[in-house]
């Protein structure tokens, strides 16, 4: 019966620290709306992340010690995979994932205003001049990366919103 309650323990462990780290990911989406509420949620989870992540690693850790005397092999081995997820969990708590989907244009292809057939006329641009030079990024395409890194008028910048 008590080598039942740590498995119990264990699986809800994992369950709490899975749903922990993985809420934010799935509430800030890029291209989706998003309410200030869920924002608010999102961010208090995502700071809470790493110190949940290694409490239920710690926590694991001890239930699976607990069960450890006298179990068969197979019990053992089962009880050190539930490892493996709250393990992934501590170190994907201490990411920015966000980085991973909006990753900064660098060297980005340049047309003439005349053959950017792919603007159209009411679409918004985010331009810049610089000593003479200048250059626009059409803020749908921008949406994805964020941020372009190149070089106008022989100054490098970054252009972002």
């Amino acid at each position: 019966m008590i080598r039942r309650s740590y498995g119990i323990l264990l699986l809800t462990v994992l369950a709490i620290v899975v749903l922990w780290i993985a809420t934010p990911v799935f509430l800030i989406m890029p291209f989706k709306s998003q309410t200030p509420a869920v924002l608010a949620v999102s961010y208090f989870l995502r700071r809470w992340s790493p110190w949940v992540a290694l409490a239920g690693l710690l926590a694991g850790g001890w239930a699976v010690g607990r069960l450890w005397g006298g179990s068969r092999i197979w019990q053992r081995g089962l009880a050190v995979v539930t490892l493996l997820p709250l393990g992934a969990s501590a170190w994907f708590a201490r990411q920015n994932h966000f980085e991973w989907m909006f990753v900064p244009l660098s060297d980005p292809a340049y047309v003439r205003g005349v053959a950017a057939d792919f603007v159209n006329a009411g679409d918004m641009v985010l331009g810049v001049v610089l000593n003479g030079d200048a250059a626009a990024w059409p803020v749908n395409q921008l949406a994805y990366h964020h941020v372009v890194n190149t070089e106008v008028g022989g100054v490098p910048i970054a252009a972002t919103y």
